[in-house]
């Protein structure tokens, strides 16, 4: 009766092995490998510490009065959309989110990022492989054996089993492989944040592109109808002889001009429109129906706080990310310091072997193999040396490149304090202006009617105000745009407990 796998083996290695012999034959490299754990066992290469800057206690810009630097606060900035009070801004995010391509490649990276991270925390154990054939030998007749009874022989062997191997981590390269491989998970989900907070801020600013050109293609359009009906009235003057042909010149170039600007407009419409619907994910056009009314320009939040440089640069995702790629980057110096030193492998095997198929599963048949194995680069003419070089050289490279962004969020924060605060005044200023510009235009035209000026002074009053209002609608998007931007440089639009991803 054939016996089962665990009579066949029992209470395999130890009861089928000769300990002496087997220290007999490997007793000096036996020694050596124990003296190799004893003082091995240790990761090879820097331990990662992460860089410690000192940025500026406080912000250099004109905080003004809409800006002030409270801590900022967390909840309100994950959802600085809604400080907007659009609900169609809103659910365009919404929208964006779930179905922006560049937010689905950055969540595939995450996800490639941990399998990585798998990988490398699964050389740590040993693996084991099973294997079994079937094998039909023929011996020549005409070959080595002829003339003997081998010759023409036929044999069939049987074969199967499990073999085993597992590389000890004496001087940290998995543990280093390991480190790197972490790192560079939790970059790519840095790298996800910033797509969204990059996402956010951009599906914002084509939004108020598209209510910006629409108020200012309202104002345009406005302007032509008045123009055209001064140069009705303009006609109906000339041809009762109550004022010159050029009066009648000058008030048709004055509309054309104004008409010539709509097409741009037009244009510059259809282009945001275009942009926003990609960023959800659409193709061109989708949009076109739900934003073919007129929308207001977003209004700015009263207040926005700014806090420290020192949170700032704390909550900025690409920040983060860039952490992340240094202490990836230094984890690799030890997987290329390990390469100096030798690495220690076990293996062994076990399974069956018979010429009968009746006599497989029996003891009789047991083979088994178990061993260490030794390996250590001599000599490479500098290969090694010089991937330690490569390895510290790349870890330079990116804690410049952790320090360029600090820097640049710095920037950025700056620069959006300014912008904010400077487009408020000159969008005060474009506001008195335009209320002066249509006092102006008021009395030329009473002035004109009364004969008291030339046409002209009605006509540079008309491009003056259209000039202003034109100015004023972009300033008004530029303000709540200069706020959007400010959230973005903030790290606005994104949760610790992002992404979770499968």
């Amino acid at each position: 009766m054939p016996l089962t796998f665990f009579q066949i083996f029992p209470a395999f290695p130890i009861h089928n092995i000769n300990v002496v012999r087997l220290l007999r034959l490997n007793g000096p490299l036996i020694v050596v490998l124990s003296s190799l754990l004893n003082v091995g066992c240790s990761a090879v290469g820097p331990d990662y510490v992460a860089p410690q800057l000192t940025p500026p206690i406080q912000w250099n810009g004109d905080i003004g009065s809409q800006i002030n630097s409270n801590p900022l606060d967390p909840e309100a900035l994950n959802q600085w959309w809604t400080t907007l009070k659009d609900p169609l801004l809103t659910s365009l995010i919404d929208r964006a989110i779930t179905g922006s391509l560049s937010l689905q490649d950055a969540e595939a990276k995450v996800r490639e990022a941990r399998a990585r991270r798998g990988i490398s925390d699964a050389n740590r154990f040993p693996t084991v492989n099973a294997s079994g054939s079937v094998t039909r030998n023929r011996v020549s007749e005409n070959g080595f054996y002829k003339g003997t009874s081998y010759a023409g022989a036929t044999s069939t062997i049987y074969n199967g089993g499990f073999d085993a191997g597992w590389e000890i981590d004496l001087f940290g390269r998995t543990q280093r492989q390991i480190e790197g491989a972490q790192a560079n998970l939790e970059a790519s989900e840095e790298n996800y944040r910033d797509v969204l907070v990059t996402l956010l801020a951009e599906v914002a600013l084509n939004y108020l592109e598209v209510c910006t050109q629409q108020s200012r293609l309202s104002v345009a359009q406005e302007s032509r109808d008045s123009q055209a009906n001064i140069v009705e009235l303009v006609r109906s003057s000339v041809e009762v002889g109550e004022t010159s042909r050029l009066d009648l010149e000058q008030a048709l170039a004055n509309l054309e001009t104004t008409r010539s600007g709509i097409p741009l407009l037009e244009i510059a419409l259809a282009q945001a429109k275009n942009r926003l619907a990609v960023l959800l994910g659409l193709p061109p056009g989708a949009l076109n129906d739900e934003l073919v009314e007129h929308h207001a320009i977003p209004l700015a939040p009263a207040q926005v706080a700014v806090g420290v440089p020192a949170e700032v640069l704390r909550r900025r995702p690409d920040i983060r990310r860039a952490e992340r790629i240094l202490a990836a980057a230094t984890a690799k110096i030890g997987v290329a310091t390990a390469d100096l030193y030798p690495s220690f492998t076990l293996y062994g095997s076990v399974g069956l072997e018979s010429l009968s198929s009746g006599d497989f599963l029996t003891s009789a048949s047991r083979i088994f193999g178990i061993g260490p194995s030794l390996q250590w680069n001599l000599f490479d003419s500098g290969r090694i040396q010089n991937n330690i070089a490569i390895s510290n050289t790349q870890q330079e490279q990116a804690f410049i490149a952790y320090r360029a962004a600090v820097l640049r969020a710095l920037q950025d924060v700056e620069n959006s304090i300014i912008a904010y605060g400077q487009e408020m005044v000159r969008r005060q200023a474009l506001i008195d202006g335009e209320q002066s510009a249509r006092r102006a235009l008021t009395i030329a035209e009473d002035q004109y009617k009364a004969g008291e000026t030339d046409f002209i002074r009605v006509l540079d009053s008309q491009r003056s105000l259209l000039n202003l209002q034109d100015q004023l609608a972009s300033s008004d998007g530029q303000v709540t745009a200069n706020v959007i931007r400010l959230f973005k440089a903030l790290g606005g639009g994104w949760t610790p407990l992002e992404p979770e991803l499968l």
